[in-house]
């Protein structure tokens, strides 16, 4: 052992130096990597990965991954491996062939040092050997270790059994895009994913293993979870691969799957799903508006299918209650002036023809102040918060700033200072925005758990902390239909078609502030 993290330190030193161009090219070391040097030399691995993890919260791309496997290897040496295995996590994107080999001989020495031989054993059969250098040492020094130690040290999983020699290792598998285009949003879920996992009781914590749908398909990722004793799935994240994988044919886990299948798809039977659904919330707004006694009324939506799905969730949950939608205009997003559909959807330009026929009629100029129709009793606007922030102020504009306006909660971004221009809007949110005792907990615990400068916590990451939540209560009571949480993306329950619901709370927002609604009275 003491050889292997004398590896380790050399490893640090090597890849420091000339293993990270991005690195090497700069006229000299940051200060903090020289501090980090400082700690390591003295001993400190632990305070050495902390600056590492801090470096990292402030760099992006191969600098980031870089500083993010120091911490690792710095983490291992404290002998603290939870933390090695929580930044191992964080790393994403493209790594460099060296980095990809480092990341997967941590794995096997994390896995060593958490006395899951079997599982160590697996990882480390599927890296090739490196071909020379400090990398080529540590693989050789883990294949020692691997040949002395012998099945009998492996420990049991948590809550399981321990699996023999060869066998495949239960495990919870997360299907997650970590590499490509839905790398960030990937990244912002897995991040709740495990920082929910660390939260949960030691003695409940269920093994994890991630499998990359940026790099793998569907059917592989499936396969490969399958054939490595997946007990339950979490994923995939897109529309598209959701529908790849309720199309598999072939064996694996019961999934939870992060988002909805086509309305029209067949749904098997061991598939549940969850969304943050921009749909959900438009049934939601539909709702509130009838609960707050408004029955006729207009839409703005933005042009494109997010639009289209949004506008006739609303519209049908509105209908069925009673309600009616006067008239709906389309808004280009990618445009700053919208008057063209606002001044069409509240008929002010029916004012203007009315006020040019009376000057005609009478042969005289008259003062005039245009006029918006006078049955709109609400707004249903829902868009992005950039759309949205420019929205608002053009219907106060053309005299509609004091009808009751309703959106999604994709109006509204708790991390801008511009949110004044939505003064009025209201929108229904989850706790981890609005707050709640639960959503104040994990907060104050996510700040302990992760270092300065990391990845910003948002909806995503709710979404993925609720994820591992469901991940352990569905197998429980799945089957019954008995799941309730309460979750930081709302109060959770399981329909009778598998579908998680989310119940929301309503806020407004005031003075630039957001200001809490109360329930309607029944």
């Amino acid at each position: 052992m003491p050889r292997v993290r004398a590896l380790v330190a050399v490893v640090l030193v090597a890849l420091a130096l000339s293993g990270c161009a991005s690195l090497t090219e700069r006229a000299g070391l940051p200060p903090s990597v020289d501090r980090a040097a400082q700690l390591e030399s003295g001993g400190d691995s632990g305070g050495a990965a902390r600056v590492y993890e801090q470096l990292a919260g402030q760099n992006t791309g191969a600098d980031r991954n870089e500083f993010l496997l120091h911490a690792a290897r710095d983490y291992l040496a404290a002998n603290r491996p939870e933390d090695a295995a929580r930044v191992l996590t964080l790393t994403a994107g493209a790594l460099s062939v060296p980095q990809a080999s480092e990341r997967a001989l941590l794995n096997v020495q994390l896995a060593l040092e958490r006395n899951r031989r079997a599982e160590a054993a697996r990882e480390f059969a599927a890296i090739g050997e490196p071909a020379g250098g400090p990398l080529r040492d540590y693989y050789h020094e883990l294949k020692a270790r691997l040949a002395q130690q012998t099945p009998a040290n492996q420990a049991a999983p948590p809550g399981g059994h321990a699996a023999p020699p060869g066998e495949p290792a239960a495990h919870v598998a997360l299907l997650l895009p970590v590499s490509g285009r839905a790398a960030a949003a990937a990244a912002s879920v897995r991040d709740g994913f495990m920082t929910a996992y660390y939260q949960a009781p030691a003695n409940e914590r269920p093994h994890v293993r991630i499998y990359d749908t940026g790099t793998l398909s569907i059917a592989e990722a499936l396969k490969q979870a399958h054939e490595q004793g997946a007990e339950f799935i979490v994923g995939p994240l897109t529309r598209e691969d959701v529908t790849a994988a309720a199309e598999y044919a072939g064996a694996r886990a019961p999934m939870l799957a992060l988002n909805y299948l086509p309305t029209d798809h067949p749904v098997p039977a061991d598939l549940y799903q969850f969304a943050l659904s921009p749909e959900d919330e438009a049934r939601l707004a539909a709702h509130r508006v009838l609960d707050d006694h408004h029955k006729r009324g207009v839409a703005i939506v933005p042009a494109g299918d997010w639009g289209a799905r949004v506008l006739a969730a609303f519209k049908q949950e509105l209908t069925a209650g009673g309600g009616e939608l006067l008239a709906s205009a389309q808004i280009d997003a990618a445009r700053t002036d919208f008057s063209p559909a606002v001044i069409e959807v509240l008929r002010i330009n029916e004012s203007a023809a009315r006020w040019k026929r009376l000057e005609s009629v009478l042969g005289t100029k008259l003062q005039f102040e245009p006029r918006r129709r006078a049955d709109i009793e609400f707004i249903f606007s829902p868009a992005q918060a950039a759309t949205e922030r420019l929205l608002r102020p053009q219907l106060r504009f053309h005299y509609a700033g004091d009808i009751p306006t309703y959106a999604t909660s994709d109006a509204f971004d708790p991390d801008l200072r511009a949110n004044d221009d939505l003064e009025g809007l209201m929108f229904p949110d989850m706790p981890w925005i609005l707050g709640g005792d639960f959503a104040d907990a994990v907060r104050a615990a996510a700040r302990e758990a992760w270092p300065n400068g990391s990845p910003y916590r948002g909806r995503l990451f709710a979404f993925g902390f609720d994820a591992f939540r469901l991940a352990q209560a569905l197998p429980r009571h799945g089957a019954a239909g008995s799941v309730g949480l309460e979750g930081l993306t709302g109060r959770l329950s399981l329909d009778s078609d598998r579908h998680i619901r989310r119940e929301l709370n309503w806020a407004q927002v005031h003075n630039g502030e957001l200001r809490l609604l109360a329930a309607p009275a029944p």
